[in-house]
């Protein structure tokens, strides 16, 4: 037996390059308080708390318990915790909910990327024996992905700088996002991705609930149903792929069905410029399809938030009847390695 499952909420933080006055958990219960005052719930209505993290971000051990002090663990509640990219969280609060075990699930994810170099902490996420060694950034191994994809044809510097102006002009509308407007391409930052092809650094957070059947219903005007949802993962050895192209968002997209029928929006968690040339190919999105209109991760990049605030983007417009079917993907680790994505659709107006 299958179940309706939707999106009724979303919030998130103004992203800011810096929140050094505001610890987790005091940058997280805003967002909290937010997402449940649009539903009218309380965190005792809440059948399923998950949520998404990572304690290298945060410099210390189970780092996320301390972030339970904003949601309220007390009376004990049922909770779970990735360690990843909160749309991952959505994803097991979705299974969740399919099992029945309950009608409501609260989502939530966070990172400060502000305390120390995010580029050497994501270095972690690399094959500890062959490459991890040689602390190639996230910087340097998304510029081999730009090189080998303008090597092939496929781009050039003016599209990637391109991409960069239409997803800030589009921030511009977005009060949340930390760049907006005219932001200057800069200089090489490593060849031959400029500063502009390149996320800001910045602490942010962000919330959604989840619920089901006729709950939604009642929780919300327009749900944004999840019709489809899936992901896959590339071969962890970079050498061994094609990094021009990204078959894990493929099949996660043809297992979705996102090819079922043409979506009017697409957010993209592609937090370099090169990276939304692959995944437009991957998810066969032409120029009819919106893509990034908040702006997307070039306009606010809060690590471990970032995929699920393109779902919550996602919905939202369904929510407001800017979009009746979306596509939202999220994606984790060096060059595209891990890719989520869900496709949103509002009742028939």
């Amino acid at each position: 037996m299958t179940r309706d499952i939707a999106v009724v909420a979303f919030a998130q933080t103004d992203h800011r390059r810096t929140s050094d006055e505001l610890s987790e958990v005091e940058m997280l219960m805003p967002v909290l308080h937010e997402v449940l005052d649009r539903t009218g719930l309380q965190t005792a209505d809440i059948g399923f708390t998950c949520s998404g993290s990572s304690d290298y971000l945060a410099g210390r051990a189970f780092s996320f318990t301390l972030a339970l002090d904003g949601v309220g663990a007390w009376p004990p509640i049922s909770e779970s915790h990735v360690e990843t990219d909160g749309a991952w969280a959505l994803y097991e609060a979705w299974t969740t909910l399919l099992t029945g075990e309950a009608d409501t699930a609260l989502v939530y994810a966070y990172g400060k990327s502000s305390p120390g170099s995010v580029r050497d902490v994501l270095t972690r996420q690399l094959d500890p024996y062959y490459v991890a060694p040689l602390w190639p950034d996230s910087v340097a191994l998304a510029a081999l992905q730009a090189q080998a994809l303008i090597d092939a044809g496929e781009t050039d510097e003016p599209a990637l700088a391109a991409v960069a102006a239409r997803s800030r002009a589009a921030g511009q509308d977005n009060p949340h996002a930390q760049l907006r407007g005219s932001v200057p391409h800069g200089d090489y930052l490593v060849r031959p991705l400029r500063t502009g092809d390149c996320p800001p650094v910045g602490d942010g957070a962000a919330a959604v609930i989840l619920a089901a059947g006729e709950r939604a219903r009642a929780l919300c005007a327009r749900p944004a149903w999840i019709r489809g949802i899936d992901h896959r993962i590339e071969a962890h050895a970079l050498g061994v792929r094609d990094l021009t192209d990204s078959p894990s968002t493929r099949l996660a997209a043809e297992r979705a069905g996102a090819f079922d029928r043409p979506v009017d929006t697409a957010e993209l968690h592609a937090p370099f410029t090169a990276q939304e040339i692959v995944l437009r190919k991957a998810l066969r999105l032409d120029d009819t399809v919106r893509v990034n209109p908040s702006g997307g991760p070039l306009a606010a990049n809060p690590v471990m938030a970032a995929g699920l605030i393109r779902i919550g983007e996602a919905a939202a417009r369904v929510h407001r009847g800017a979009s009746d079917r979306a596509l939202a993907h999220a994606t984790s680790g060096p060059c595209l390695q891990q890719n989520l994505v869900a496709v949103l659709e509002g009742d028939p107006r």
